[in-house]
Protein backbone atom coordinates (compact mmCIF):
# COMPACT_ATOMS: atom_id res chain seq x y z
CA UNK A 1 0.00 0.00 0.00
CA UNK A 2 1.54 2.96 -1.22
CA UNK A 3 1.43 6.11 1.37
CA UNK A 4 1.31 8.58 -1.79
CA UNK A 5 -1.79 7.35 -2.48
CA UNK A 6 -5.20 8.34 -1.02
CA UNK A 7 -7.44 5.65 0.51
CA UNK A 8 -10.19 5.37 -1.53
CA UNK A 9 -9.92 1.46 -2.15
CA UNK A 10 -9.70 -1.26 -0.12
CA UNK A 11 -7.16 -3.06 -2.55
CA UNK A 12 -6.87 -7.08 -2.79
CA UNK A 13 -2.92 -7.99 -1.69
CA UNK A 14 -1.81 -8.54 -5.35
CA UNK A 15 -0.65 -6.43 -8.38
CA UNK A 16 -0.72 -7.74 -11.80
CA UNK A 17 2.05 -6.40 -13.96
CA UNK A 18 0.54 -8.25 -17.52
CA UNK A 19 -2.72 -10.52 -19.24
CA UNK A 20 -3.73 -12.54 -21.87
CA UNK A 21 -6.82 -13.21 -23.09
CA UNK A 22 -9.16 -13.84 -19.70
CA UNK A 23 -5.66 -14.80 -17.83
CA UNK A 24 -4.00 -11.96 -16.00
CA UNK A 25 -0.31 -12.57 -14.13
CA UNK A 26 1.36 -10.96 -10.87
CA UNK A 27 4.47 -10.19 -10.21
CA UNK A 28 5.65 -13.30 -9.15
CA UNK A 29 3.92 -14.68 -12.74
CA UNK A 30 0.91 -16.70 -10.46
CA UNK A 31 -1.46 -16.80 -12.72
CA UNK A 32 -5.36 -15.74 -12.72
CA UNK A 33 -8.27 -16.60 -14.26
CA UNK A 34 -10.62 -12.73 -14.76
CA UNK A 35 -13.78 -13.04 -14.09
CA UNK A 36 -14.35 -9.67 -13.34
CA UNK A 37 -12.60 -8.07 -16.33
CA UNK A 38 -11.76 -4.74 -14.32
CA UNK A 39 -15.61 -4.77 -13.25
CA UNK A 40 -17.00 -5.13 -16.87
CA UNK A 41 -14.42 -3.34 -18.82
CA UNK A 42 -12.12 -5.45 -20.35
CA UNK A 43 -14.65 -7.35 -22.99
CA UNK A 44 -11.89 -7.92 -25.12
CA UNK A 45 -10.13 -9.77 -22.53
CA UNK A 46 -6.23 -8.59 -22.09
CA UNK A 47 -3.43 -7.40 -24.55
CA UNK A 48 -5.84 -7.97 -27.51
CA UNK A 49 -3.67 -8.11 -30.65
CA UNK A 50 -5.68 -6.45 -32.94
CA UNK A 51 -6.31 -3.81 -30.01
CA UNK A 52 -3.16 -3.44 -29.01
CA UNK A 53 -1.75 -2.45 -32.67
CA UNK A 54 -4.36 -0.05 -33.31
CA UNK A 55 -3.51 1.44 -29.88
CA UNK A 56 0.48 1.72 -31.17
CA UNK A 57 -0.79 2.69 -34.44
CA UNK A 58 -3.11 5.32 -33.46
CA UNK A 59 -0.31 7.05 -30.51
CA UNK A 60 2.49 7.02 -33.12
CA UNK A 61 0.39 9.26 -35.24
CA UNK A 62 -1.79 11.40 -33.17
CA UNK A 63 -3.26 11.15 -29.53
CA UNK A 64 -5.33 14.41 -29.15
CA UNK A 65 -6.16 17.62 -30.36
CA UNK A 66 -9.46 18.68 -28.42
CA UNK A 67 -13.00 19.40 -29.41
CA UNK A 68 -11.96 22.78 -30.59
CA UNK A 69 -11.39 21.38 -33.81
CA UNK A 70 -12.93 18.58 -36.16
CA UNK A 71 -11.85 14.99 -34.81
CA UNK A 72 -12.77 12.49 -37.69
CA UNK A 73 -12.63 9.23 -35.49
CA UNK A 74 -14.82 11.07 -33.27
CA UNK A 75 -17.37 11.08 -35.90
CA UNK A 76 -16.72 7.89 -37.23
CA UNK A 77 -17.76 6.68 -33.79
CA UNK A 78 -20.83 8.49 -32.96
CA UNK A 79 -22.06 7.39 -36.60
CA UNK A 80 -21.65 3.73 -35.72
CA UNK A 81 -22.80 3.98 -32.18
CA UNK A 82 -26.09 5.26 -33.37
CA UNK A 83 -26.39 2.83 -36.32
CA UNK A 84 -26.24 0.34 -33.69
CA UNK A 85 -28.18 1.76 -31.54
CA UNK A 86 -30.76 3.42 -33.49
CA UNK A 87 -30.12 6.66 -31.74
CA UNK A 88 -29.30 10.17 -33.48
CA UNK A 89 -26.30 12.14 -31.82
CA UNK A 90 -23.32 11.12 -29.31
CA UNK A 91 -21.31 13.48 -26.88
CA UNK A 92 -18.03 11.82 -25.57
CA UNK A 93 -16.41 12.16 -22.34
CA UNK A 94 -14.33 9.94 -20.05
CA UNK A 95 -16.43 8.24 -17.63
CA UNK A 96 -19.98 6.54 -16.99
CA UNK A 97 -20.30 9.07 -14.55
CA UNK A 98 -19.60 11.90 -16.66
CA UNK A 99 -21.96 10.26 -19.14
CA UNK A 100 -24.55 9.78 -16.90
CA UNK A 101 -23.76 13.38 -15.38
CA UNK A 102 -24.55 14.71 -19.60
CA UNK A 103 -27.57 12.70 -19.43
CA UNK A 104 -29.09 15.17 -16.46
CA UNK A 105 -27.81 18.11 -17.95
CA UNK A 106 -30.02 17.09 -20.79
CA UNK A 107 -32.93 16.27 -19.01
CA UNK A 108 -32.46 19.71 -16.60
CA UNK A 109 -32.36 21.58 -19.64
CA UNK A 110 -35.19 19.98 -21.43
CA UNK A 111 -37.22 21.13 -18.95
CA UNK A 112 -36.37 24.35 -18.04
CA UNK A 113 -36.63 25.12 -22.33
CA UNK A 114 -40.28 23.75 -21.78
CA UNK A 115 -40.83 26.26 -18.45
CA UNK A 116 -40.24 23.96 -15.79
CA UNK A 117 -38.13 26.07 -13.45
CA UNK A 118 -37.20 23.03 -11.07
CA UNK A 119 -37.09 19.97 -13.14
CA UNK A 120 -37.00 16.41 -11.65
CA UNK A 121 -36.04 13.68 -12.60
CA UNK A 122 -36.91 10.04 -11.53
CA UNK A 123 -34.62 7.48 -10.50
CA UNK A 124 -34.32 3.81 -8.65
CA UNK A 125 -33.63 2.51 -5.27
CA UNK A 126 -30.27 0.52 -5.27
CA UNK A 127 -29.09 2.39 -8.28
CA UNK A 128 -25.96 3.29 -9.15
CA UNK A 129 -24.75 6.34 -11.38
CA UNK A 130 -21.53 7.17 -10.17
CA UNK A 131 -19.34 9.34 -8.09
CA UNK A 132 -19.86 12.87 -9.19
CA UNK A 133 -21.89 15.54 -6.93
CA UNK A 134 -25.31 14.73 -9.11
CA UNK A 135 -24.75 10.93 -10.22
CA UNK A 136 -24.09 10.19 -6.26
CA UNK A 137 -27.06 12.11 -5.60
CA UNK A 138 -29.04 9.84 -8.53
CA UNK A 139 -27.61 6.79 -6.97
CA UNK A 140 -29.99 4.80 -4.54
CA UNK A 141 -26.89 3.71 -2.36
CA UNK A 142 -26.91 5.90 0.84
CA UNK A 143 -23.22 4.05 1.11
CA UNK A 144 -22.15 6.41 -2.05
CA UNK A 145 -23.71 9.66 -0.15
CA UNK A 146 -23.11 9.65 3.36
CA UNK A 147 -20.74 12.59 4.12
CA UNK A 148 -21.34 14.31 1.17
CA UNK A 149 -24.41 16.56 1.92
CA UNK A 150 -25.88 18.52 0.92
CA UNK A 151 -26.55 16.49 -1.63
CA UNK A 152 -28.11 17.49 -5.24
CA UNK A 153 -32.09 18.28 -5.32
CA UNK A 154 -34.26 17.33 -8.11
CA UNK A 155 -34.64 13.39 -7.65
CA UNK A 156 -37.44 11.30 -6.85
CA UNK A 157 -37.06 7.60 -6.12
CA UNK A 158 -38.76 4.85 -6.66
CA UNK A 159 -38.45 0.97 -6.12
CA UNK A 160 -36.64 -0.34 -9.17
CA UNK A 161 -38.96 -2.67 -11.11
CA UNK A 162 -41.90 -1.56 -10.23
CA UNK A 163 -43.35 0.83 -13.40
CA UNK A 164 -46.93 1.29 -11.25
CA UNK A 165 -44.85 3.45 -8.85
CA UNK A 166 -43.51 5.59 -11.68
CA UNK A 167 -46.68 5.97 -13.45
CA UNK A 168 -48.81 7.04 -9.78
CA UNK A 169 -45.77 10.22 -9.75
CA UNK A 170 -47.54 11.51 -12.93
CA UNK A 171 -50.44 13.28 -11.16
CA UNK A 172 -48.04 14.46 -8.05
CA UNK A 173 -44.72 15.40 -9.64
CA UNK A 174 -45.64 18.19 -12.63
CA UNK A 175 -41.70 19.03 -12.29
CA UNK A 176 -41.13 15.33 -13.56
CA UNK A 177 -39.08 15.35 -16.71
CA UNK A 178 -37.05 12.21 -17.28
CA UNK A 179 -36.54 8.82 -15.75
CA UNK A 180 -33.20 7.59 -15.27
CA UNK A 181 -33.15 3.71 -14.91
CA UNK A 182 -30.34 1.07 -15.55
CA UNK A 183 -32.13 -1.46 -17.58
CA UNK A 184 -30.51 -4.45 -14.89
CA UNK A 185 -28.54 -3.28 -12.08
CA UNK A 186 -25.06 -4.32 -11.27
CA UNK A 187 -24.15 -2.27 -8.49
CA UNK A 188 -27.30 -3.21 -7.37
CA UNK A 189 -27.22 -7.01 -6.85
CA UNK A 190 -27.59 -7.75 -10.68
CA UNK A 191 -31.24 -6.97 -10.64
CA UNK A 192 -33.60 -8.01 -13.71
CA UNK A 193 -36.91 -6.50 -13.56
CA UNK A 194 -39.69 -8.08 -15.10
CA UNK A 195 -39.57 -8.47 -19.10
CA UNK A 196 -42.22 -5.94 -19.65
CA UNK A 197 -40.91 -2.84 -17.32
CA UNK A 198 -38.98 -1.05 -19.89
CA UNK A 199 -41.55 -1.47 -22.01
CA UNK A 200 -43.94 0.23 -19.32
CA UNK A 201 -41.25 3.12 -18.46
CA UNK A 202 -41.52 3.75 -22.11
CA UNK A 203 -45.01 4.11 -22.54
CA UNK A 204 -45.08 6.39 -19.03
CA UNK A 205 -42.74 8.76 -20.52
CA UNK A 206 -44.72 9.09 -24.03
CA UNK A 207 -47.83 9.65 -22.13
CA UNK A 208 -46.15 12.55 -19.69
CA UNK A 209 -43.69 14.04 -22.82
CA UNK A 210 -40.95 12.42 -20.35
CA UNK A 211 -37.25 11.59 -21.24
CA UNK A 212 -36.32 7.83 -21.15
CA UNK A 213 -32.37 7.39 -19.86
CA UNK A 214 -31.04 4.05 -19.95
CA UNK A 215 -27.64 3.67 -18.14
CA UNK A 216 -26.07 1.30 -19.80
CA UNK A 217 -22.72 1.98 -18.45
CA UNK A 218 -22.13 -1.63 -17.38
CA UNK A 219 -24.97 -3.33 -19.63
CA UNK A 220 -24.02 -2.04 -23.19
CA UNK A 221 -21.39 -2.74 -25.42
CA UNK A 222 -22.65 -6.46 -25.91
CA UNK A 223 -22.60 -7.44 -22.03
CA UNK A 224 -26.00 -8.68 -21.36
CA UNK A 225 -25.27 -10.86 -25.18
CA UNK A 226 -26.92 -7.61 -27.25
CA UNK A 227 -25.16 -4.31 -27.88
CA UNK A 228 -27.23 -2.88 -25.20
CA UNK A 229 -29.64 -4.37 -22.91
CA UNK A 230 -32.42 -2.38 -23.70
CA UNK A 231 -32.94 -4.11 -27.23
CA UNK A 232 -33.72 -7.10 -25.26
CA UNK A 233 -36.63 -5.39 -24.78
CA UNK A 234 -37.47 -4.21 -27.99
CA UNK A 235 -38.03 -0.30 -26.89
CA UNK A 236 -35.79 3.03 -27.58
CA UNK A 237 -35.01 4.94 -25.58
CA UNK A 238 -34.47 9.01 -25.60
CA UNK A 239 -30.77 8.96 -24.27
CA UNK A 240 -28.62 6.78 -23.37
CA UNK A 241 -24.99 6.31 -21.54
CA UNK A 242 -22.96 3.98 -21.98
CA UNK A 243 -18.43 3.69 -20.85
CA UNK A 244 -16.50 0.40 -19.02
CA UNK A 245 -16.68 -1.59 -22.17
CA UNK A 246 -16.72 0.81 -25.09
CA UNK A 247 -13.09 1.17 -24.93
CA UNK A 248 -11.80 -2.28 -23.33
CA UNK A 249 -9.59 -0.50 -21.35
CA UNK A 250 -9.04 2.92 -22.93
CA UNK A 251 -11.38 5.40 -20.64
CA UNK A 252 -14.38 6.53 -23.12
CA UNK A 253 -18.06 7.42 -22.46
CA UNK A 254 -21.08 8.14 -24.22
CA UNK A 255 -24.00 9.63 -24.10
CA UNK A 256 -26.46 9.21 -26.98
CA UNK A 257 -29.98 10.64 -27.27
CA UNK A 258 -32.50 10.98 -30.48
CA UNK A 259 -35.55 13.65 -31.19
CA UNK A 260 -35.63 16.81 -28.98
CA UNK A 261 -32.93 15.50 -26.35
CA UNK A 262 -29.95 15.25 -29.23
CA UNK A 263 -31.32 18.89 -29.79
CA UNK A 264 -30.76 20.53 -26.24
CA UNK A 265 -27.27 20.74 -25.99
CA UNK A 266 -25.75 23.67 -28.31
CA UNK A 267 -22.37 24.89 -28.19
CA UNK A 268 -21.73 26.04 -24.41
CA UNK A 269 -24.07 24.41 -22.47
CA UNK A 270 -21.56 21.49 -21.93
CA UNK A 271 -17.80 19.98 -22.96
CA UNK A 272 -14.89 17.54 -22.33
CA UNK A 273 -11.17 18.80 -22.58
CA UNK A 274 -10.33 14.66 -22.95
CA UNK A 275 -13.50 13.21 -23.95
CA UNK A 276 -13.61 11.80 -27.31
CA UNK A 277 -9.94 12.45 -28.47
CA UNK A 278 -8.21 10.17 -31.54
CA UNK A 279 -6.84 7.25 -29.13
CA UNK A 280 -9.78 6.89 -27.03
CA UNK A 281 -12.32 6.52 -30.70
CA UNK A 282 -9.96 4.17 -31.78
CA UNK A 283 -10.03 2.16 -29.15
CA UNK A 284 -14.07 2.35 -29.03
CA UNK A 285 -14.14 1.21 -32.97
CA UNK A 286 -11.45 -1.47 -33.30
CA UNK A 287 -13.52 -2.86 -30.00
CA UNK A 288 -16.69 -2.48 -31.78
CA UNK A 289 -15.20 -4.23 -35.25
CA UNK A 290 -14.08 -6.96 -33.03
CA UNK A 291 -17.11 -7.57 -31.27
CA UNK A 292 -18.66 -7.62 -34.98
CA UNK A 293 -15.76 -10.01 -36.46
CA UNK A 294 -15.56 -12.65 -33.92
CA UNK A 295 -19.03 -12.93 -33.08
CA UNK A 296 -18.87 -11.98 -29.07
CA UNK A 297 -22.21 -10.93 -29.19
CA UNK A 298 -24.17 -15.02 -29.28
CA UNK A 299 -20.87 -15.96 -28.02
CA UNK A 300 -21.28 -13.41 -24.74
CA UNK A 301 -25.32 -15.13 -24.29
CA UNK A 302 -24.53 -18.73 -24.79
CA UNK A 303 -21.56 -19.12 -22.65
CA UNK A 304 -23.52 -16.92 -19.90
CA UNK A 305 -25.95 -19.26 -20.32
CA UNK A 306 -24.00 -22.02 -19.75
CA UNK A 307 -22.45 -20.43 -17.18
CA UNK A 308 -25.20 -20.06 -14.80
CA UNK A 309 -26.86 -23.56 -15.90
CA UNK A 310 -23.53 -24.74 -15.16
CA UNK A 311 -23.37 -23.02 -11.32
CA UNK A 312 -26.82 -24.04 -10.64
CA UNK A 313 -26.28 -27.75 -11.35
CA UNK A 314 -23.55 -27.90 -9.35
CA UNK A 315 -24.87 -25.63 -5.91
CA UNK A 316 -28.46 -27.41 -6.43
CA UNK A 317 -29.98 -28.25 -3.01
CA UNK A 318 -26.94 -25.93 -1.56
CA UNK A 319 -28.48 -24.24 1.36
CA UNK A 320 -27.88 -20.43 1.72
CA UNK A 321 -27.91 -19.98 -2.24
CA UNK A 322 -30.81 -17.83 -2.90
CA UNK A 323 -30.58 -17.29 -6.88
CA UNK A 324 -28.83 -17.60 -9.39
CA UNK A 325 -29.69 -14.51 -12.14
CA UNK A 326 -28.43 -12.68 -15.02
CA UNK A 327 -28.25 -11.92 -18.89
CA UNK A 328 -25.88 -12.99 -21.02
CA UNK A 329 -22.10 -12.42 -18.90
CA UNK A 330 -23.15 -10.46 -16.26
CA UNK A 331 -24.64 -12.85 -13.54
CA UNK A 332 -25.28 -12.77 -9.66
CA UNK A 333 -24.87 -15.45 -7.19
CA UNK A 334 -27.11 -14.13 -4.27
CA UNK A 335 -26.77 -15.89 -0.76
CA UNK A 336 -28.41 -16.12 2.61
CA UNK A 337 -25.60 -14.13 4.37
CA UNK A 338 -22.86 -11.63 3.44
CA UNK A 339 -20.34 -13.14 1.70
CA UNK A 340 -17.50 -10.73 1.23
CA UNK A 341 -14.94 -12.94 1.96
CA UNK A 342 -15.48 -14.86 -0.79
CA UNK A 343 -13.27 -12.24 -2.79
CA UNK A 344 -10.20 -13.27 -0.63
CA UNK A 345 -10.81 -16.48 -0.65
CA UNK A 346 -11.33 -16.60 -4.55
CA UNK A 347 -7.70 -15.11 -5.09
CA UNK A 348 -6.02 -17.36 -2.82
CA UNK A 349 -7.55 -19.93 -5.50
CA UNK A 350 -6.39 -17.69 -8.35
CA UNK A 351 -9.85 -16.79 -9.36
CA UNK A 352 -10.75 -12.96 -9.62
CA UNK A 353 -14.60 -12.48 -7.94
CA UNK A 354 -16.33 -9.69 -7.23
CA UNK A 355 -19.15 -8.95 -4.27
CA UNK A 356 -22.05 -6.20 -4.28
CA UNK A 357 -24.98 -5.95 -2.11
CA UNK A 358 -23.08 -7.59 0.50
CA UNK A 359 -24.64 -10.79 -0.31
CA UNK A 360 -24.13 -11.19 -4.27
CA UNK A 361 -21.23 -13.06 -5.77
CA UNK A 362 -20.93 -10.47 -9.06
CA UNK A 363 -19.51 -12.19 -12.37
CA UNK A 364 -18.60 -10.08 -15.31
CA UNK A 365 -15.93 -12.24 -17.51
CA UNK A 366 -14.43 -10.56 -20.78
CA UNK A 367 -16.73 -11.59 -23.38
CA UNK A 368 -14.28 -13.79 -25.11
CA UNK A 369 -14.02 -16.46 -22.55
CA UNK A 370 -14.26 -19.72 -23.67
CA UNK A 371 -16.25 -22.88 -22.63
CA UNK A 372 -13.34 -24.57 -20.99
CA UNK A 373 -12.45 -21.20 -19.27
CA UNK A 374 -16.37 -20.85 -18.18
CA UNK A 375 -16.22 -24.29 -16.63
CA UNK A 376 -12.88 -24.10 -14.74
CA UNK A 377 -14.40 -20.49 -13.24
CA UNK A 378 -18.19 -22.59 -12.75
CA UNK A 379 -15.66 -25.22 -11.11
CA UNK A 380 -13.92 -23.39 -8.51
CA UNK A 381 -16.89 -20.85 -7.67
CA UNK A 382 -18.89 -23.82 -6.63
CA UNK A 383 -16.76 -25.23 -4.25
CA UNK A 384 -15.54 -22.37 -2.42
CA UNK A 385 -19.50 -21.06 -1.96
CA UNK A 386 -20.08 -24.66 -1.00
CA UNK A 387 -17.24 -24.52 1.27
CA UNK A 388 -17.99 -20.88 2.15
CA UNK A 389 -21.56 -21.96 3.03
CA UNK A 390 -21.35 -25.12 5.32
Amino acid sequence: MSEYLMQTYGRQPVAFVRGEGVWLYDEQGERYLDAVAGVAVNGLGHAHPVLAQALCAQAGKLIHTSNLYHIPLQEALAQRLCQLSGLERAFFCNSGAEANEAAIKIARLYGHNRGVDSPAIVVMERSFHGRTMATLSATGNRKVQAGFEPLVSGFVRVPFGDAEAVAALAGHHRNIVAVLVEPYQGEGGVQIPQADYLAALRRICDDNAWLLMLDEVQTGVGRTGTWFAFQHADVLPDVMTLAKGLGSGVPVGACLARGVAAQTFVPGKHGSTFGGNPLACVAALTTLQVMEQEGLLEHAAQIGAFIRADLAHRLAGVAGVREIRGQGLMIGIELDRPCAELVARALAARLLINVTQDTVVRLLPPLIMQRAEAGQLTETLACLIREFLE
